[in-house]
């Protein structure tokens, strides 16, 4: 028998009930600390002691370099493209522990819960922030939520990198920049995403929410003109 949807208020409880596995899964892979890895690993520092102590990639371009930032920005960046990917794939139109106890069966044809698939980024950015392997410490989920955006939608992805060069590559700010193409990529995906339902609006709404308070100290050294740079074209 095919299930409703539920009310907009109560869809995120719904489908975190309904599809928990997977949402677990995102967090999981979003909280693999990969500045934290390639930093010690290839570099020897411990990113988390450098610069603004951030283990994401502007801090990693800052102070590594920009070979470190770049292989930083797309593992991490990578974190939400697979959360959404898998997912996709692989979200069952059925909670996944009746098909484990084998009193459900899935029709072939069955479509899959797309709307379990935003949410499924939003994990991803949330663990990649708090990641249990850093006492539940992180970054800022500014490229997983991009990846998790352009897997969702290439045109809100491409709106994200677009905003962000505007503002970075004439300033140098990349937590304004980071904050602005947030925003901005978030309006595409929830005009260009309706087949993902209401989710697309929670993912976009609470990730801005996360990040903007991720920022919370970017965002005080912006107002008193103290904000770090990252110069992209410097020689």
């Amino acid at each position: 028998m095919p299930v409703s949807e539920p009310p907009g208020w109560a869809l995120p409880i719904f489908w975190i009930a309904w599809g928990w596995p997977y949402v677990l899964f995102s967090f999981l892979v979003g909280s693999i600390p990969f500045g934290v890895i390639v930093g010690r690993l290839f570099f020897k520092t411990d990113i988390r002691t450098a610069g603004s102590g951030n283990i994401g990639a502007a801090n990693a371009l800052r102070t590594l370099g920009k070979t470190a930032g770049a292989a930083i920005l797309v593992l991490d960046a990578f974190k939400g493209v697979v959360a959404v990917a898998v997912t996709a794939r692989l979200a069952l139109p059925v909670p996944i522990y009746m098909v484990l106890a084998g009193g459900h069966q899935v029709p072939i044809d069955a479509p899959p819960p797309w709307s379990l698939v935003p949410l499924a980024g939003l994990a991803a950015v949330v663990g990649h922030c708090y990641s249990p392997w850093l006492t539940f410490k992180g970054g800022k989920g500014v490229a997983t939520f991009l990846g998790a955006c352009s897997a969702l939608s290439w045109e809100s992805g491409l709106t994200f990198v677009a905003i962000w060069l505007a503002v970075v590559l004439p300033t140098g700010l990349s937590s304004l920049g980071s904050l602005l193409a947030t925003a901005l990529a978030g309006l595409i995906l929830i005009v260009v995403g309706k087949n993902y339902g209401d989710s697309t609006i929670y993912f976009a709404f609470w990730s801005l929410v996360l990040i903007v308070w991720k920022h919370r100290e970017n965002l005080a050294r912006l107002r008193d003109g103290t904000e770090n740079r990252t110069l992209l074209l410097k020689r």
